[in-house]
């Protein structure tokens, strides 16, 4: 009887069981149809599901004439079969859904050519021209090797630790989620259920991403089953396509390790300073052991937890058989040994080329129509940079421009730097440059109409521990108790600087520096920054006179005296009178070389006026120059702003027979895989006649050879720059009130540009110390000093190459000075000595020649 009552209650259970089941199921059937109905059309959709429902007849026909459907256990044998037929239905349905992303139901999955070729994130790697790392592009600073780079205690103390029973299951490891189960139900700790398979899925296709999500993932239980469905799914593809080995190299090259490193070889390198082929068993458990938290077990925030775990590891790896009881016990009691090497994405010398380069790259990315990640695809970019030449540079910047600082603040002291041309300060500056800054944009957002709460939160002093200070070493950092207000005063009388340096003959770029530290000024004053270059412009104009259709000579002359030019202008009558930055005017006759190597402002005047300002344009483009230029008479005294890399790309044509060289700085880029994807090609096209650029060279080595010539001061630099008959050209540029400082000068070797100046026009000197002469000139010497002393790489100083074609032109035999207080013109120089026109003929440049064997009175 109680056998009967208990039969009686299961049957009634399944009864309503299934009821529930059924109404599930037909309201599930239900929506599906109504849903289909308005994407595909009812009649469509009604079709479908009658041919459905004819197959399900015919299988529940079949079913029938196998049973007695009188029989007594009829009911729920029907019942369990109408339930595994609907659970089979919804399995089928499900996996559909997933694969497919049914309306949009369950999100994505990885495709075929992800799964094949999966993308792992890799940092991007800069290389100098000598082969030094000079930094990297990353996001997850990562770099993937193959298993040969790895040691075989990784993959021991991985799988030990992670998944055991790796080589025994296909990518879901059934027999240990079931233990994980009755771990849990016990109350137990039997570990995670997910395979390294798995684990590498969820690391190479992450499936909660926001591409990868459905509608059901606002449902949070029903989410969960979809991610691991997706990941075990993932995991079973990843183990048909790759080898056990190749999963478990993958694996460690995606994992992080904390400390900003991913894969193996980062981590290797930031932890131990070795090759991951290297790590000795306990290392290997280190870093195995930090994938159970980065933050928790990592060996640098946190030594006891990290001690432990790595014990841990050692221990499994025994249990393992990896290792015998005895050396793990014994790898227990040593300690951790690191030898910490972190890398940050900003920690690397010369960011402002980085910068420049990043732009490069994309650019040219953009232009050649390809996809390309800098900060994720694992490039090798081979510059043109020298190491040692970056080097020196960022020590002549920074050695100087501290002494300039000091000098500059002392020269201000008790005063703001920020005046009119008249002299007078520059009433509420700093409040028009507080209102261009972040913070005063986001209170004046949060306190809107409220000017008095605005102005207290900029005049709040607060601790602020970065602070750029000029240290005895260098760029230093302070803290300091300032205010808003206070650090834009502090910045604003900070002066600023650029340099680079480039090979004339290959267009290689050897040097950039772009500011004093990038850490605190972003800005690039070699690419991004255009200033009045004042006579740093004046070669242009004398090239064009001497090249163009004046035909003139070296030995030309004209007049130092007033200039004046008058004109009318909308109606409006105009005068121009420049004065010499002395503010005297000889009224002597001199030639066009010394009057271009004492930058005499009146005669390079008359010269633009003859020459006219559109051919001194014409003759920019020629040389390089490619900011849009103002033709006007104040051109040829450098009105116009350009940057510093186009002037040193201009001088570099007079360096080299005439010819121009479009910059390079980067020289070739490979992809992850090793295959070259790009290789720069020197663009050349002779910009002017070698005579010309013969003479050019011949006027700017004025400067130092002319007496009262303003490039005097490389004579400080004497014995590295004219040993062994050294010789180097080059020219000042100084604008109105000191405002921008300029220095262009080469050797045989090397051009190299130098700008000093402000952030704004109204930052300057106020003495003769803002002269080019005094504030770019020294950082050429002390770098072409450091170059030419370093016997390493390969340079020496000599003379100039002569000249590969007859100068028809006179530039030596040109007589003495013509009225006024001048001297004698003594142009001749240790290298021209012969009073006649020089016809020699030698390859200019030598074909086997190697480079290692503005308007005011203060334009100069």
């Amino acid at each position: 009887m109680e056998e009967k009552n208990s039969i009686s209650s299961i049957k009634q259970f399944w009864n309503n069981a299934t009821t529930k089941i059924s109404d599930a199921w037909g309201w599930f059937l239900d929506q599906i149809y109504l849903i289909l109905c308005k994407i595909f059309g009812a009649k469509r959709v009604e079709l479908v599901f009658i041919s459905f429902y004819k197959v399900i007849d015919k299988i529940t026909g079949a079913f029938r004439a196998r049973f007695d459907t009188e029989g007594e256990y009829f009911t729920i044998i029907r019942g369990i079969y109408r339930f595994g037929v609907r659970v089979l239905i919804f399995v089928f349905f499900y996996w559909f859904c997933i694969e497919t992303n049914f309306l949009w139901l369950c999100g994505g999955m990885p495709s075929i050519e992800q799964l094949t070729n999966p993308k792992i994130a890799q940092s991007s790697t800069i290389y100098s021209n000598d082969g030094v790392e000079l930094g990297k592009f990353f996001t997850e600073n990562r770099q993937t090797i193959d298993s040969a780079q790895m040691s075989p205690w990784l993959f021991k103390a991985l799988i030990s630790t992670e998944d055991k029973r790796f080589f025994e299951h296909s990518g879901i490891d059934l027999q240990s989620m079931v233990g994980v189960a009755v771990g849990i139900f016990k109350g137990g700790d039997r570990g995670g259920g997910s395979t390294i398979s798995q684990q590498l899925a969820k690391n190479l296709y992450n499936t909660r991403r926001s591409e990868m999500k459905g509608l059901l993932y606002y449902i949070p239980v029903v989410s969960t089953i979809i991610y691991k469905t997706k990941e075990w799914l993932t995991a079973i593809r990843l183990e048909q396509r790759f080898t056990k080995g190749e999963i478990l190299t993958m694996y460690l090259n995606t994992v992080d390790y904390g400390n900003n490193a991913y894969g193996i070889r980062t981590a290797s390198l930031t932890y131990f300073s070795k090759e991951p082929d290297k790590l000795n068993p306990e290392e290997a458990a280190v870093l195995v052991g930090l994938q159970k938290g980065t933050t928790l077990y990592n060996p640098i925030r946190n030594p006891k937890n990290a001690l432990k775990r790595r014990n841990t590891v050692l221990q499994l790896m025994a249990k393992n058989g990896d290792l015998t009881q005895q050396q793990a016990d014994e790898l227990s009691k040593t300690d951790i040994k690191l030898d910490v090497n972190t890398e940050v994405d900003e920690d690397s010398r010369g960011n402002y080329f980085k910068t420049a380069l990043a732009r490069f790259v994309q650019k040219w990315a953009e232009t050649n129509e390809i996809d390309i990640n800098l900060y994720k695809d694992g490039l090798k970019i081979y510059t043109t940079i020298d190491s040692k030449m970056q080097d020196y540079g960022e020590k002549a910047v920074s050695g100087h421009m501290r002494r300039l600082q000091k000098i500059f603040d002392q020269e201000w002291k008790g005063r703001n730097p920020w005046i009119y041309e008249n002299g007078q300060e520059i009433i509420g500056y700093i409040d028009t440059v507080a209102k261009r800054t972040p913070i005063y944009k986001k209170l004046a957002q949060k306190f809107k109409n409220n000017p008095d709460s605005i102005h207290y939160y900029m005049y709040e002093k607060k601790k602020m521990t970065k602070v750029f200070v000029w240290g005895k070493d260098g760029a230093s950092s302070e803290e300091v108790l300032m205010s808003p207000i206070d650090s834009i005063i502090h910045y604003k009388k900070i002066l600023q600087t650029g340099m680079m340096a480039m090979d004339p003959y290959t267009g290689y770029i050897k040097t950039w520096v772009g500011g004093i530290d990038y850490d605190y000024f972003k800005y690039d004053h070699v690419r991004q920054g255009r200033r009045q270059p004042g006579s740093t412009f004046k070669p242009i104009l004398y090239c064009a006179a001497i090249d163009g259709p004046l035909n003139l000579s070296p030995c030309d002359r004209r007049t130092d005296q007033p200039f004046k030019k008058e004109w009318i202008e909308k109606g409006e009558p105009k005068v121009w009178e420049p004065k010499n930055a002395d503010g005297v005017f000889t009224y002597a006759s001199m030639t066009l070389r010394r009057a271009m190597a004492r930058s005499i402002n009146s005669i390079a005047a008359q010269l633009s006026d003859e020459v006219r300002p559109a051919t001194v344009v014409e003759y920019g483009r020629k040389l390089g120059i490619t900011t849009p230029l103002d033709p006007v008479l104040s051109i040829g005294l450098g009105s116009s702003d350009v940057s510093l890399y186009e002037l040193v790309s201009a001088y570099g044509v007079f360096a080299n027979g005439g010819e121009h060289v479009e910059p390079i700085l980067v020289s070739k880029i490979e992809d992850a895989k090793g295959k070259v994807i790009y290789e720069a090609e020197v663009k050349k096209r002779q910009a002017i006649s070698p005579e010309s650029a013969f003479l050019m060279q011949y006027m700017l080595r004025g400067g130092v050879e002319e007496a009262g010539g303003t490039s005097q001061g490389l004579w400080e630099y004497a014995s590295a720059l004219f040993g062994n008959g050294g010789q180097a050209g080059g020219k000042t540029g100084t604008t109105s009130n000191y405002s921008d400082a300029w220095y262009m000068g080469f050797t045989k070797d090397l051009v190299c540009g130098v700008w000093v100046g402000g952030d704004d026009r109204s930052i300057h000197f106020r003495t003769r110390m803002g002269e080019g002469s005094r504030s770019a000139l020294p950082i050429f010497g002390k770098f072409m000093q450091s170059v030419y002393t370093d016997k390493t790489l390969g340079y020496k100083p000599g003379p100039f190459p002569k000249p590969g074609v007859p100068i028809k032109k006179n530039y030596q035999n040109c007589g003495g000075d013509i009225g006024g207080i001048m001297a004698a013109d003594t142009t001749t120089t240790s290298l021209d000595s012969s009073n006649t026109i020089q016809q020699e003929i030698i390859s200019f440049p030598p074909k086997e020649q190697s480079n290692k064997d503005t308007t005011g009175k203060n334009n100069r």
